[in-house]
């Protein structure tokens, strides 16, 4: 059993009271009782790692996403991040443990070359290679509107067979556009979130949480 130590000011230093606690403020602070199991998982994770209440209003999801993205990560799919801080962020434990692969192009020396060469940003680049090798993966986007944008064109053209698009990038510009488009999509499941908001932490955090359903820890 873990001892919890008592810091100066107080505080518990166990990671398990640490995160137990985080997750029982969040169930008072938001009312989750409108949700699903799994999707309570999702969305506290989510809350959990932004620290911020209103993604409780903000993460959509597509009628059986979460389902089917858990059935992929348990069958072993390839895991593709937009950003490396994307991929850091997903558990390496749970990932080894169902044989996820976790992929990242964008600092490629090739794929940096071929965007200098095309005139297109590095994400766009990236994503077509990770579509090339991996065209059925769980693709988690959290910082780049013009790679989701470019999956969704490449689904389009019948490229790509995405398990799950995991689609919550963040910032001003395409962003809240990209995901507009993603969240209108019935051929895809996805998981999104409306606005500006996102990043590297929620697409991370979404991964985790469909590692949570597979484990039945929810």
């Amino acid at each position: 059993m873990e001892k919890a130590l008592d810091g100066r000011w107080g505080y518990k230093l166990g990671p398990t009271d640490i995160e137990g606690e985080s997750f029982r403020i969040i169930s008072g602070l938001t009312d989750l009782s409108d949700l699903t199991p799994n999707q309570v998982a999702l969305v506290s994770r989510v809350i959990h790692a932004t620290g911020d209440p209103l993604f409780k209003e903000l993460v959509k999801w597509s009628p059986g996403a979460l389902e089917a993205g858990a059935e992929a990560l348990k069958s072993g799919a390839t895991i593709v991040t937009d950003v490396e801080m994307v991929r850091s962020g997903v558990s390496k434990v749970r990932a080894a443990k169902y044989g996820c692969e976790i992929v990242s192009y964008i600092s490629d020396p090739e794929v940096a070359r071929i965007a200098r060469e095309r005139k297109l940003t590095r994400s766009v680049v990236a994503v077509e290679r990770a579509v090339k090798e991996h065209p059925g993966a769980v693709f988690a986007f959290g910082n780049a509107p013009t790679a989701l944008f470019r999956l969704m064109e490449m689904v389009d053209q019948g490229e790509a067979d995405p398990a799950l698009i995991i689609g919550v990038v963040v910032g001003f510009v395409g962003a809240a556009e990209s995901k507009e488009a993603l969240v209108k999509r019935t051929d895809v499941n996805w998981i999104s979130c409306v606005g500006n908001k996102g990043g590297s932490n929620v697409a991370a955090a979404s991964v985790n949480a469909l590692f949570k359903i597979v484990a039945g820890e929810v």
